[in-house]
């Protein structure tokens, strides 16, 4: 069973008898059920009985009915209500609007609003760049989705990727104050997306794609970057990219290993795999394999869609047409980004001494990090609930914080390999261990150097608009 999580926190309001025990004999049954209490709150107390809150963290749920279910079974002890608390936070939508500046009286409303505000759109018909500096579009992101591929669940559909979105959104306001807003899409056709984002691009300086399946993510990507003046990043692509070569410049490190000299397989040749290994392979990267469903991809293969035939073109020089279990034996790098519980540990030991794992499926991993770290040097989950978290919020909220300030137009491989140093650099050498290979999500030197490093490459790229640190635009 997987560890409790507060993923699936959940509190139980229980009236019980006022007995010395009470709380004790409520702790001893939540634990004997395998959840971990996080707090016990009295909401009421009479002469005859006491009602409590017991809020605890479950491992699913089922674990979180079965704790339930325990406490029922005290004697005297009646559930009154069973609360979801990630249910509860997500009551009502996670976002609201909020003006920047105050509405007061007659003065403020006659600038914010009409008649003064025909002098700004007057300014921005004459000169279209203002738009960066007069608007939100100067520090706002279209968080973008078709829910075809939500998370590691698949095909929802728009309504049910709204949760995700939102939450995206929250993280660009919490770590970069970037003001992001979903924009998720009552269709699935290619070109309707493309046409979709190019007439709404106008109130944005960038569009973070999201959840899209592949193959069409790449072709969306690639069609609205030739189309469009602000940069438009797949985070499922690059932002996994980005964060998977700074967890492993340091893996690296830790082992006393180089990425040149080092056997890498890669589970997962869709959006995230692909993206990977390009931007392994332009950091110097010389031997890697993919896998899919099928196998090794090769150039042998004729099931290859374009995309994959380009892995198969620059990776897995020996031509392996092996399993995954088969080709992961002496290997020093296994990158997983495709499904959980596709190994275990007994596959993770035929790796290379000095091993580096990092099996990013979520929720669950390709390997049980329990029973990787019994083999590997240094192991890496997307999960919050174990060492070396290698999570794309390390990466896109400062990556768009440097874009927005930059007002790049495009993002280059530059863009991405400084971010990426930025990130793996934020640990500094005396901190470097093999549990601590990328820093905390929520260290607040993160955002702030990844945009300082990405708004620098833009610069050095030619990429970015000097006009949009201007203090004030032009009116005349």
């Amino acid at each position: 069973m997987p560890s409790p999580s507060p993923g699936y926190s959940i509190t139980v309001r229980v009236q019980a008898p006022t007995t010395p025990r009470v709380t004790a004999d409520l702790a001893t049954a939540v634990s004997k059920a395998g959840g971990v209490i996080t707090a016990l709150d009295v909401v009421e107390s009479h002469f005859d009985r006491i009602v409590i809150d017991v809020t605890c963290n479950a491992s699913d749920a089922a674990h979180a009915d079965a704790i339930t279910e325990a406490v029922q079974a005290l004697d005297g002890t009646i559930v009154r209500k069973v609360s979801d608390r990630t249910f509860l936070m997500h009551l009502g939508g996670k976002l609201e609007v909020t003006p920047k500046v105050q509405l007061r009286h007659r003065d403020d409303l006659s600038r914010a609003y009409t008649p003064g505000v025909a002098r700004v759109c007057m300014a921005i018909a004459k000169n279209p760049e203002d738009a960066r500096r007069l608007t939100i579009k100067r520090n706002t992101v279209a968080v973008v989705t078709d829910g075809s591929a939500v998370l590691g669940l698949g095909n929802l559909g728009p309504a049910a990727a709204l949760p995700v979105m939102e939450g995206k959104a929250a993280l660009f306001k919490r770590f970069a104050d970037v003001d992001a807003w979903p924009v998720c899409l009552d269709t699935q056709d290619t070109d309707a997306i493309v046409e979709i984002v190019r007439a709404l691009a106008p109130v944005y300086g960038g569009i973070n794609l999201e959840d899209i399946a592949a193959p069409r993510c790449f072709e969306i990507e690639e069609r609205l970057r030739a189309i469009l003046d602000i940069p438009v990043f797949h985070d499922d692509q690059h932002g996994t990219a980005i964060v998977v070569l700074a967890g492993l410049r340091n893996a690296l490190r830790v082992v006393d290993k180089q990425l040149s000299q080092v056997r890498i397989v890669v589970s997962g040749a869709g959006a995230a795999g692909q993206a990977i290994i390009r931007l392994l392979l332009g950091q110097g990267a010389r031997d890697v394999v993919a896998y899919d469903s099928r196998g090794a991809v090769h150039s042998g293969r004729t099931d290859l869609d374009r995309f994959k035939t380009w892995i198969a073109e620059h990776t897995n020089g020996g031509g392996h047409a092996s399993t995954l279990r088969e080709g992961l034996a002496g290997a020093d790098v296994f990158i997983g980004v495709s499904a959980p519980n596709v190994l275990t540990g007994a596959d993770i030991a035929t790796m290379a001494s000095g091993a580096i794992v990092l099996a990013l499926a979520n929720p669950d991993p390709e390997v049980d990090p329990i029973e990787a770290q019994a083999h590997a040097a240094v192991v890496g989950t997307g999960r919050s609930d174990y060492p070396n978290q290698i999570n794309n919020v390390l990466a896109f909220p400062g990556i768009f914080r440097g874009l927005l300030d930059a007002g790049a137009r495009d993002i280059t491989d530059a863009i991405l390999v400084a971010a990426a140093a930025a990130i793996s650099d934020v640990v500094r050498p005396g901190e470097l261990n093999a549990s601590y290979i990328v820093p905390s999500v929520f260290d607040p030197a993160v955002a702030p150097a990844v945009a300082a490093a990405v708004r620098a490459a833009a610069v050095a790229d030619g990429n970015s608009s000097p006009s949009v640190t201007e203090e004030e635009p032009s009116l005349n």
